[in-house]
């Protein structure tokens, strides 16, 4: 559970640009219960706003066998992702989705 409360520097850019702030903090979506699934965290960089976190749940959610993505914001710092699939997913298929986004795939 986080507990930002998605405020974010009036003077900070995100990638998605200045105009695109809003308040929400976070994005999920449940995988079907009773199925098969891999859960892979992943940590993201850049992300500020509720844009920014549904930017990559978009670019994410469209890599085959992906069944749902739950965004941690945590704005100034590294963001966290879950990503639920159906099989595991290579992890140049999930930086290439968040490079996509706009944001920078934190690996380690």
């Amino acid at each position: 559970m986080s507990n930002d409360i998605g405020l974010t520097d009036k003077n900070h850019e995100c990638a998605c640009g200045p105009d695109s702030h809003a308040a929400a903090t976070s994005s999920t979506h449940l995988a079907p219960v009773g199925t098969d699934v891999t859960r892979e965290h992943y940590l993201v960089e850049g992300m500020t706003c509720s844009h920014c976190v549904a930017s990559v749940t978009e670019e994410v959610s469209g890599i085959d066998g992906v069944e749902s993505v739950s965004v941690d914001l945590k704005a100034g710092a590294a963001s966290r992702i879950m990503v639920v699939s159906d099989r595991p997913v290579p992890v140049e298929q999930v930086r290439d989705a968040v490079v996509e986004a706009g944001y920078t795939l934190v690996v380690g």
